[in-house]
């Protein structure tokens, strides 16, 4: 057993674009006003955001998933089969390293965004997901199959999102789930709402694995060539140093911090991204009306789009399918409202203190 008297928590999301680091802020925030220590694992760009967001707490590297996309998204699903022993192979090197964190930085507590090997027998283990069923085409029943297996064994599953029908995910992670302790936390999202004066007509919020994110970025570009509006466009890439480019009516940083995208999203009237979940529940937060691209072959972000165009909420259009007029298609949709019924993280945290 632990030392009870430590209040060191390890929070370690997965390097799959920045969605599962950004989403852990608002986690890591409520355990600093609650007075435990976060210790931050990760790895790459994931890891980088930490590291910006949080320059005085420690941050550990983990191994790497080395998670990409293939060119054609229609081979998603071959290329995660072929890499598969790599991952088993990683999951296996981060158990071994969690042991050894455990002991050495006193951890009393694992909170794990979708990452399978961090967790520990002796310690209370949390693993947050939205996807419960996992779908991968007619192997849907395996992939949920095998993701349940694996959540069951840590001690809860932090799903973020409502219980009711006012859900982002839908199916994703509503139903039946045997053998896993499910709490509902609401959604999660680092941002607030602020009533402001819209200085864009167009934010494009780009994210995820190469080489879809470029492939997506050029296209974007070339299209808004001949778009009149004002238009922020953020590459989703986290370099070192920020940078920035104007041209004409586009202005392009290749990412912003938590603090600058909260403004900029408040001062857009429209967004223009991926169907990613942490996406999404920023976007509800801030009760912005959006166009979405889901990223080809991913079948979590298509049904994600799909759910929320059948829904009225938000339009999107296939990647290869986008053009600029399709943004007029907003207009009959009604953007996110935020539902704000966030259960208490501080009632969540008492599983560290044996309650």
């Amino acid at each position: 057993m632990q030392d009870l008297e430590s209040k060191n928590i390890l929070v370690a999301p997965l390097n799959w674009g920045l969605g599962h680091a950004t989403r852990c802020i608002p986690i890591i925030k409520a355990l600093l006003s609650e007075n435990y220590k976060p210790i931050l694992a990760s790895d790459g760009d994931a890891l980088l955001l930490l590291q910006k967001e949080f320059p005085t707490l420690k941050c550990l590297e983990l191994p790497s998933y080395n998670i990409t996309y293939s060119k054609k998204g229609s081979n998603f699903k071959k290329k995660l089969i072929k890499d598969s022993p790599h991952l088993l192979r990683t999951i296996r090197k981060e158990k071994e390293a969690i042991k050894e964190i455990v002991d050495s930085e006193n951890i009393v507590g694992i909170i794990s965004d979708n990452r399978f090997g961090v967790r520990h027998k002796k310690i209370p283990s949390i693993f947050i997901t939205h996807q419960l069923k996992v779908l991968s085409g007619k192997t849907t029943w395996l992939s949920t199959k095998l993701h349940q297996k694996i959540i069951s064994k840590f001690d809860v599953c932090w799903v973020p999102d409502h219980e009711d029908e006012h859900n982002l995910s839908g199916d994703l992670s509503h139903g039946r789930f045997n053998h896993i302790l499910v709490k509902y936390i609401g959604p999660l999202s680092r941002f607030n709402k602020r009533e402001t004066e819209i200085v864009y007509d167009l934010m494009v919020l780009l994210s995820g694995p190469e080489p879809q994110r470029t492939y997506l970025e050029q296209k974007l570009l070339d299209a808004l060539s001949s778009y009149s509006g004002k238009v922020l466009f953020v590459r989703g890439k986290f370099e070192e140093q920020q940078k920035k480019k104007t041209t004409r009516n586009i202005s392009v940083y290749n990412y912003m911090t938590s603090f600058q995208l909260e403004d900029a999203i408040n001062q857009s009237a429209l967004v223009l991204s991926r169907s990613g979940y942490t996406t999404i529940m920023d976007l509800a937060k801030l009760e912005k009306r959006a166009f979405f691209i889901p990223t080809p072959g991913q079948y979590e972000q298509e049904y994600l789009a799909q759910l929320l165009d059948r829904k009225k909420i938000v339009p999107y259009c296939h990647q290869e399918d986008f053009e600029l007029k399709m943004l007029n298609d907003t207009i009959g949709f009604s953007g996110f409202v935020n539902h704000n019924n966030t259960m208490s993280l501080k009632g969540l945290f008492r599983l560290f203190e044996g309650e």
